[in-house]
């Protein structure tokens, strides 16, 4: 880093070194990792069971006694030549004087005796390692776990002028709380000449992260908005810049059209370079929006920002082999990955700015190593993440480098997009679920292992598979006598008792054994009974415990996270500023409920900035998409209306609540001559990446044929597609996409309505038209796009749902099957005859 920088009038000016601040963890993680990538998930397994280890810590530090000083910081400020380092962390531990004599071996305490003096005042560092594998057979601590504890010996010496220190491992079997621990002595010289040399390994990461940093502020300054500003998208940038600047959340609906991306990253970059920000998280929930992301920190880099970003794909995405096994007997490149990932690291860091997926793969290959590794690394160097939801709230796959309890504490930006999603998606990340069916195939592989190393976990199945019997019992009961379709619990302690001697007695299995039959599916049972673990310590006024029948034998039990707004806050708060935005959140108070949990924060609503006479939006009257009322007349009346709204040359979209609904009425469609003169196309269940881009790629050629194209509404294609002017110019919303009725959403429904709430609107209703709203996004996206938009069911035109339009849509007509034809040609006609003046001025002009 140079000791200068360039005011305004391109004077040079001293200033002081930059801070950096790391965490003994982080340093300790990045440089000594080595070896291979294992398929065990060791080390995620280990993260956790200290996650679920809290309690034993607290035991054991209390055991410790009057010189036993718990949880203590230490902290050590390094000049180095270009910047201020503070090294910081939280021992478990520190004992002054000799070790209990409980805990010496027979050789230690011999020698402690023999040198009583020298060891009076000797400091013992202690770190605990909680864990569910057994914990007596080690030999010896691995290697991170006695880093972290050698430095904060060397941060305590040097502060108290240590000449001599202790290091104690401790590890604790969470189940059976069986302790195994582990002694090492150091003079203050061997711990220094070791830390130094850690420090000089990192020092050239941190010297390149300085310089990038220094250049991105500055080139962020001096960064201008790329474009002329549409209506409304000032004020929006504006309003996003004050809340990040203030430390606070915002919500931002803002219609398709106002530019919402460049709207919230060019106002987190300006905050980055007032030195507000450390670091961008772009967030979204379909790969097809992080696109535009990219796109937008491209468009300020090609005007002279210098800010670096990545994109975080799938693992699965970017995994080269057949089949996604991280192993090193079967990847190549899983075996002695870390051994040469931080020098493909520093190569791609210093020589690309804009790291999408195929630069991943591209040094991947180069370097042989995990692409999907390698994006995580990435991610800590750069200065903007584009990442899918899951990365940054998901307690499975979160980047712990972020967001667990022993990260520093950085000032990140949240931009969420298309924040409507986060709800649902929310609630699946931080509920869990058991099935009684795969206790019993759980059994049944452990059944026939030899019990000499399978018969713990064979047995503590069996009791998890009792208590889930007697749920099956209680849960029929209920449906006798109460008519009930599924059982509300309070509690579920001894299924979860059983769960945690079955994680306890795998991990001992695990040690010996990592070969035998049926090894792959208890390894999934495996993880699913931890995820259900972690969310049970969770476990709060926002969840609700339910037991649901899947047929007469088998039942599920579901832990089901109903409020997910105090989950997703936990990780918010780890961040500076938080931005919400959507095209479609309204009403604006469900969603504050449900992804933030206050009423009181921040939100402004951008109105659309292009013509209502840009679009024909209207109502149709006679159809509805009731369950009860479908049948061949209500889908002839559905067919009629698509033929008289799509004789414009042009490419339509048709959506529909349901996948069966959807081919009934295609069926119609062929029989009743809608595929005369149009070409027709149908959402196939579970499409390929390669297979929507296919059906996309119709929208975007030319063609004098109309095309219909029948959608799933809230699907792939309802929203995040951004098909512009002539590509799209019709979307017809069959039914008004209320969820199927079932146990998940009366559930919903009679939580809220016991709070006080409209159940049925929060469970139903305010879901549903979030699907209509985006579906009917997809029309209108530019000042050049005309389109149609029709409502297709008779009840939107119930206050209920007519509520929920947003403020341009107070021009909404009504139409019947008589006029709608006329009504819809005039309104192309009169479109047409627009467009011809103005070219006709335009002519004139030129």
């Amino acid at each position: 880093m140079p000791p200068f920088f360039y005011d305004e009038e391109e004077m040079l000016v001293e200033r002081k070194k930059p801070d950096k601040r790391i965490s003994v963890r982080s340093l300790v993680e990045f440089i000594l990792r080595h070896g291979d990538i294992t398929s065990s998930g060791r080390q995620g397994r280990d993260v956790n069971a200290m996650q679920e280890g809290a309690r034993l810590h607290r035991k054991l530090q209390k055991q410790g006694g009057n010189r036993y000083q718990a949880e203590v910081g230490l902290r050590l400020k390094l000049d180095l030549e270009f910047a201020m380092l503070t090294i910081e962390g939280r021992a478990d531990g520190i004992m002054t004087g000799p070790l209990p004599d409980k805990l010496l071996t027979p050789m230690m305490r011999e020698q402690m005796q023999e040198k009583a003096e020298e060891y009076r005042d000797l400091v013992t560092i202690d770190e605990i390692k909680c864990m569910y594998r057994g914990v007596l057979g080690l030999e010896e601590p691995e290697e991170l776990h006695l880093a972290q504890a050698k430095c904060y010996a060397y941060l305590y010496a040097r502060e108290h002028g240590q000449k001599r220190m202790m290091v104690q491992i401790t590890y604790v079997q969470i189940a059976y709380e069986k302790i195994k621990r582990f002694w090492y002595e150091y003079s203050y010289e061997e711990l220094e000449k070791w830390f130094l040399s850690l420090v000089f390994s990192y020092s050239r990461f941190l010297e390149f992260e300085l310089n990038h940093f220094e250049a991105v502020r500055k080139s962020a300054k001096a960064c201008v908005f790329p474009f002329e500003y549409r209506k409304g998208q000032r004020e929006l940038a504006a309003m996003v810049y004050t809340s990040m600047k203030r430390k606070e959340p915002l919500y931002a609906q803002a219609p398709t059209g106002v530019g919402k991306t460049m709207s919230t990253v060019f106002p987190a970059v300006k905050a980055m370079g007032e030195g507000l920000a450390d670091k961008i998280f772009y967030l979204t929930a379909k790969t097809i929006t992080r696109t535009v992301a990219e796109e937008a920190f491209v468009t300020l880099r090609e005007r002279g920002l210098t800010l670096s970003f990545v994109t975080i794909s799938a693992r699965d995405k970017l995994c080269v082999m057949e089949e996604r096994k991280c192993d090193p007997e079967y990847c190549p490149r899983a075996k002695g990955h870390y051994d040469r990932v931080n020098e493909c690291l520093y190569d791609l860091l210093t020589q690309e700015s804009s790291i999408t997926r195929e630069l991943i793969e591209l040094y991947a290959e180069s370097y042989r190593v995990c692409p999907y590794e390698l994006s995580l690394d990435v991610a800590v160097w750069v200065d903007a993440v584009i990442c899918d939801y899951n990365y940054v709230f998901d307690p499975k796959v979160r980047l712990k480098r972020f967001f667990s309890e022993q990260a520093v504490h950085q000032e990140y930006l949240f931009l969420v997009d298309e924040a409507h999603n986060l709800i649902e998606r929310g609630r699946t990340m931080f509920s869990a679920s058991i099935s009684l069916q795969d206790v019993e195939l759980a059994a049944g592989y452990l059944k026939v292992l030899p019990q000499a190393f399978a018969g713990q976990a064979y047995h503590a199945v069996l009791g998890m598979e009792r208590a889930m019997q007697d749920y099956q019992t209680e849960c029929r009961e209920v449906m006798e006598e109460e008519h009930r379709k599924y059982l509300t619990m309070s509690s579920c302690n001894d299924v979860c008792f059983s769960m945690l001697r079955f994680l306890a007695s795998m991990e001992e299995m695990l040690e010996e054994h990592t070969d035998f039959e049926g090894v792959e599916e208890l390894m999934q049972f495996y993880f699913t009974v931890h995820h259900f673990v972690d969310m049970y310590e969770n476990l709060d006024e926002h969840y609700v415990i339910y037991v649901e029948p899947l047929g007469y034998d088998h039942i599920e039990l579901h832990l089901f996270c109903v409020n997910p707004s105090h989950c997703l806050q936990e990780v918010l708060e780890k961040g500076r500023s938080t931005i919400l935005f959507s095209a479609t959140m309204l009403p604006i108070a469900y969603y504050k409920e449900l992804l933030t949990g206050n009423q009181q924060d921040k939100a402004v609503y951008i109105p659309s900035p292009f013509e209502k006479k840009n679009r024909f939006l209207a109502m149709t009257r006679g159809v509805t998409s009731k369950y009860t009322d479908r049948n061949y007349e209500q889908y002839e009346r559905i067919v009629e209306y698509l033929k008289a709204a799509t004789k414009k040359p042009g490419n339509y979209m048709v959506f529909f609540s349901s996948y069966k609904m959807m081919e009934d009425v295609y069926d119609v469609a062929l029989m009743r001559g809608l595929s005369d003169g149009r070409r027709m196309r149908i959402q196939e269940a579970n499409m390929r990446e390669e297979e929507r881009e296919r059906f996309l790629m119709e929208f975007r050629e030319e063609s004098d044929r109309p095309l219909v194209a029948f959608c799933i509404l809230g699907g792939i294609f309802s929203e995040g597609i951004d098909l512009k002017e002539d590509q799209l110019i019709g979307a017809f919303i069959v039914g008004n996409g209320l969820p199927q009725i079932c146990n998940e959403r009366d559930v919903l429904h009679q939580y809220f309505k016991e709070r006080g709430m409209d159940g049925f609107a929060y469970a139903y209703i305010y879901p549903a038209m979030n699907k209509v709203l985006q579906a009917a996004g997809r029309v209108i996206r530019t000042e050049q796009d005309r389109g149609v938009i029709l409502l297709m069911d008779d009840r939107f035109q119930y206050g209920e749902y007519k509520s929920l339009f947003p403020m341009e849509w107070d021009d909404c007509q009504t139409i019947t099957l008589s006029d709608a034809e006329r009504r819809i040609g005039a309104f192309w006609k009169q479109t047409e005859q627009k467009e011809q003046k103005n070219k006709k001025i335009r002519e004139k002009d030129s």
